[in-house]
């Protein structure tokens, strides 16, 4: 594989005119940015639905299958004719570099269901919408079942809904499904319009030379569509509550662990059904993405699992996990494995061995690059290896400009001042760890936008255990020009990762007009 270098961005964090990022104009903006910027992989977090209950994290979703309608372009729908600009005109005022995700999503349900009511009446006539239908009725009738319930309910989870449709009897279901018959259309019909636009945003990304790298949760939440209908595939009690819980026990971002609270699979029942509901998920996944990072990788050599009644994850126990019986099941259904192992953490040799042996490349990151012993580190810059992707930071991280002013040490920085051989402060320290990652011998190398800005810790995405406040920031327009386009190039030049593509463009700002 050749050397690549791209950029993390979550699709929210676009500068998108409607208070969230989208796959509109503002995706094929940063495409084309991205792309006269020498960057080949544009790197996101995971698509499936979210919402305000679930603290608005791409981790935390109703389904393992489904798109986001929150990611839906008001302007593609407008383009499509399934919106007037008429429709766009009463929209709020957006604060500046943060996404409000409640004023978001009800100004977007409110476009959303204007656009169904303009195509209801002839919708079932619409084959491209009849045949997506058919084609994913494996997991959308359940999902649009699921949602339409839920809502019904109150937002209940599905544990306290009538026991008989809890425990998903035939005639519940089919009462069910008759009562809500026009709500389980809508959500058919957002899950159409989401994949549909994905479709074009893969497109536009070909065009440009551009990768996509997806991000797939080991884990899914326990009030989900896919947890409803697989109990038997998780380690419930009769009333479908979890006896047991994921999560990971005390570390670099814990003292407690952290206890996720998904309920962990019951991988014998799995095992018995031929991992069918594993391999339909990454089948999907490769679907939608070049490459998928799948997050939490130790957990299919070990997990830590969680008695359900235990407030931290500290009273936990390592469990062994099949994922080499897995992923090689699903090698002979699928082929190719188009996997990058997230493999930070505490990781065993078992773990080591299960990557190793299906090729999978492994993840570096720089910020933990200076801690212990240096000549050990997995991360330190010169124990890099070929075969992974090394990252300034992650998601999970600060900032590097953050990491540095407030999570390291006087003792911390002179290490980094030794090791690079020259003076290292708060406002290049970003771009001294850009050089680095560039300059790694790791085929791919991947920095967050907030690094290539070197944004102080208040552009964080997340952070680790905290409830609230997390996935907010966003992208100002403007804030991707054309100068640091220009600087991006000329480093990945530099350092040997460049690859041209047919008719490359020149680089503008990266914003939205009205």
């Amino acid at each position: 594989m050749p050397r690549t270098a791209g950029v993390l961005l979550h699709v929210t964090s676009l500068p998108s005119r409607f208070g969230v990022g989208d796959l509109g104009p503002a995706a094929a903006e940063f495409a084309k940015w991205l792309a006269t910027a020498g960057g080949r992989l544009w790197q996101i977090l995971p698509v499936t639905p979210t919402g305000p209950g679930l603290g608005n994290s791409p981790y935390s979703s109703f389904s393992a299958f489904a798109g986001n309608p929150l990611l839906i372009s008001p302007e593609l729908l407008v383009e499509d004719g399934l919106l007037t600009r008429k429709h766009l005109d009463e929209e709020p005022a957006w604060p500046k570099g943060r996404v409000d995700f409640e004023a978001a999503l009800a100004f977007k349900t409110r476009l959303l269901r204007q656009s169904f009511s303009r195509v209801r009446r002839g919708l079932m006539e619409n084959t491209a919408f009849v045949t997506f239908c058919r084609d994913n009725a494996a997991w959308l009738n359940d999902y649009a079942l699921f949602v339409a319930v839920k809502d019904r309910f109150g937002g209940f989870a599905w544990t306290s809904w009538p026991e008989d449709l809890r425990d998903r009897e035939a005639l519940a279901l089919s009462r069910w499904g008759a009562v809500l018959a026009e709500e389980i259309l809508y959500q058919k019909h957002l899950q159409y319009l989401f994949f549909q636009q994905w479709g074009a945003f893969r497109h536009m990304l070909r065009e440009h030379g551009l990768e996509l790298m997806g991000d797939l949760p080991i884990y899914v939440n326990h009030d989900s569509s896919d947890v409803w209908v697989n109990r038997s595939l998780f380690k419930l009690d009769r009333n479908g509550m979890p006896r047991s819980v994921a999560g990971v026990p005390p570390d670099y971002f814990s003292k407690t662990g952290q206890r996720w609270g998904n309920p962990v699979f019951d991988w014998e029942a799995c095992q018995a059904r031929g991992y069918d509901w594993w391999i339909a998920r990454l089948w999907h996944h490769f679907g939608l993405f070049d490459r998928v990072r799948l997050d939490h990788f130790r957990g299919f050599a070990g997990y830590w699992e969680i008695p359900a009644e235990e407030e931290t994850a500290v009273r936990g126990q390592w469990v062994r996990a099949p994922g080499r019986e897995l992923f090689g099941l699903a090698r002979e259904r699928i082929g190719r494995l188009p996997i990058v192992a997230e493999d930070l953490g505490v990781i065993t040799p078992d773990v080591k061995a299960l990557k190793e042996d299906f090729g999978f490349p492994g993840m570096r990151v720089l910020q933990f690059g200076w801690g212990g012993d240096l000549a050990e580190n997995d991360n330190a810059f010169h124990n890099h290896e070929k075969n992974c992707v090394v990252y300034t930071g992650t998601h999970d991280n600060a900032t590097t400009r953050g990491w540095y002013r407030t999570e390291t040490t006087a003792a911390d920085r002179r290490l980094v001042r030794d090791y690079l051989g020259r003076r290292v402060d708060e406002t290049g320290v970003a771009w001294d760890f850009v050089r680095l990652c560039l300059m790694s011998v790791a085929e791919t190398a991947v920095v967050p936008a907030q690094d290539l800005l070197g944004l102080d810790a208040s552009a964080r995405m997340n952070t680790p255990g905290k409830a609230k406040g997390n996935w907010g920031w966003r992208l100002v327009p403007g804030q991707l020009d054309a100068a640091l386009a220009e600087r991006l190039l000329a480093q990945i030049k530099l350092y040997g990762r460049f690859r041209a593509v047919p008719e490359e463009r020149g680089a503008t700002a990266l914003g939205v007009k009205p």
